[in-house]
């Protein structure tokens, strides 16, 4: 999609759902993106679990960053907090014009020894333990079976 030469620029952010969102809407919402991040050739994944929005988005500086104003003003969700912003050696998401999972919400405490990369993006506050969780996270997604975009 695009050539080595050219800088990727990435924005991982997370948010919180102004309402419930089922099926119905979370469906509109990658058809509008898909067919955006198509025509924009930006790339990337959405997490959604228990009302929380995970998205990574990569591409063009200008456009990712045109992109996630347009988010920023969406009425379904609130709470909008960058977790990453910078430039990337290489898309993570190449393949994926919007990658998506729903992710189940806990039915009780986890294991112990159990780390939720979906929560350790909530409590980061250091740049390494976001690294580190969006990287789990898609790591995790990349090792679904079927996973595609």
């Amino acid at each position: 999609m695009t050539s080595e030469a050219t800088p990727i620029y990435s924005v991982v952010y997370s948010s919180t759902a102004t309402r419930h969102m089922d099926d119905d809407d979370l469906a509109d919402i990658l058809a509008t993106a898909r067919a955006f991040n198509e025509r924009e050739n930006i790339t990337g994944l959405l997490l959604y679990r228990a009302g929380r929005f995970v998205q990574f988005l990569e591409g063009d500086k200008e456009r990712v960053r045109a992109l996630l104003a347009r988010i920023d003003k969406d009425s379904r969700h609130n709470e909008l907090r960058v977790l990453i912003d910078g430039a990337s050696t290489s898309r993570q998401f190449a393949d994926w014009t919007m990658g998506f999972e729903p992710m189940r919400e806990p039915t009780g405490p986890p294991p112990e020894g159990f780390r939720d990369a979906f929560d350790d993006l909530d409590n980061a506050t250091e740049p390494h333990e976001v690294m580190h969780a969006t990287q789990a996270l898609s790591m995790w997604f990349r090792l679904r079976s079927g996973a595609h975009g």
